[in-house]
């Protein structure tokens, strides 16, 4: 099962609608998902202060800013 990973921050609208997203396609393929907040990780803060929302797939970059549902849901199943 794959693992997808929203980094983010509170109050960020984009954060939001990219949660919507990856909870109804997570929830369409059973993949497993978690949230991690940008502001109490430096080292995340580092590498993605600029792009947030951004959406990793099993540790790996898969979008940012705007969550495509078509091609998470591809990634999760592929």
């Amino acid at each position: 099962m794959k693992t997808v990973t929203l980094i983010g921050k509170p109050g960020c609208h984009l954060c939001d609608v990219a949660r919507d997203v990856i909870v109804r396609v997570c929830d369409e393929v059973g993949a497993a998902w978690e949230e991690k907040d940008i502001n109490q990780d430096q080292d995340l803060y580092r590498a993605y202060w600029e792009q947030i929302p951004v959406v990793l797939v099993d540790g790996r970059q898969h979008d940012f800013w705007r969550v495509d549902p078509d091609r998470l849901r591809r990634a999760l199943t592929e």
